[in-house]
């Protein structure tokens, strides 16, 4: 009778201590809550022994968490629709905070995460969001860090994954870059043209004094376009031989004689004017006087 009471005894404190017994993980915090009155002391990680039915023990993981946040619509200060989405890693640094303070944890970071990148997104411009994001990164992990820090919650990092534009603004972007290679382009030929008319204008004052030069570079012309299969050689003719020729050769002795110049017909001349006319005799003998002209002189009549 008494080894069975014992063995009862035995039996029933086995098991009310293995109902006591927790373990806790090495990247885990235990909480203890006695009469749900949480203990300031946390449980570190191995073998804990509670009291049953009396002590109530909440695990807390002290990874970090890896959190997606979702891609946020919104405009940029340019009036650009944009679609953004981010990632944020956090942990918690108090895990007594983290589990009486707020509810879920993770929860409200996504929360604040998503409003965080919406305002983001409304003070930056299109080209931050696309070439400074370390700077957006700084700015986004400061607005979550500020409110998580109440929580027990330390943001370690957050990244700006992608962000997605409309197909008119790839187009636009698109022809810039375009555009803007372009213009590259064209200065590094002009730079290469200018560059070049410099070194010929040293090859010409070289040749000018050498004239030997010039025939070299002729023989040389020559020999690059014989060494390609064509058909047709081109051979460039020296201008000075020209000149040479046109110097020595004698000039015509006559030039021929011109045709004579047809002759225009006699065109009658005009009658005088009835002024200039000479006075004619009349029927009595006497001759008519002459007009007179405003320069004459009066004369006096005789009686």
């Amino acid at each position: 009778m008494v080894v069975e009471i014992v063995s009862a005894v035995v039996v029933l404190g086995g098991a009310w201590l293995a109902a006591g017994v927790r373990v806790v993980k090495q990247y885990e915090r235990g909480l203890v809550f006695r009469f749900g009155r949480v203990r300031s002391r946390v449980q570190e990680p191995g073998l804990k022994l509670l009291v049953p039915f009396v002590d109530r023990m909440q695990k807390v993981n002290m990874q970090i968490i890896t959190m997606p946040v979702p891609a946020q619509d919104g405009i940029t200060r340019d009036n650009v629709t944009v679609r953004v989405d981010a990632v944020v890693y956090f942990k918690v640094i108090d895990p007594v905070v983290a589990a009486v303070n707020v509810q879920d944890y993770r929860a409200a970071v996504g929360q604040v995460a998503q409003t965080s990148l919406r305002s983001i997104i409304g003070k930056s411009e299109l080209d931050d969001l696309l070439s400074n994001r370390e700077h957006l990164n700084e700015g986004l992990e400061l607005m979550i860090d500020s409110p998580a820090l109440d929580w027990g919650i330390h943001i370690d990092k957050v990244e700006i994954k992608d962000v997605a534009l409309p197909e008119a603004m790839k187009r636009s972007m698109s022809r810039q870059a375009e555009a803007e290679r372009e213009r590259r382009a064209r200065v590094i030929s002009a730079d290469g043209e200018l560059q070049a008319s410099h070194k010929l204008a040293q090859a010409a004052a070289t040749m000018a004094d050498t004239p030997s030069a010039m025939q070299l570079r002729l023989l040389e012309t020559v020999v690059q376009v014989s060494s390609e299969k064509n058909s047709t050689l081109i051979l460039p003719f020296p201008v000075e031989l020209l000149r040479f020729l046109d110097a020595h050769t004698p000039k015509q002795a006559a030039t021929p004689a011109a045709p004579p110049a047809p002759v225009a017909p006699a065109i009658p001349e005009a009658a005088p004017e009835p002024d200039a006319m000479e006075a004619k005799p009349e029927a009595n003998g006497h001759a008519a006087p002459a007009p007179r002209t405003p320069g004459d002189a009066a004369l006096p009549t005789s009686d």
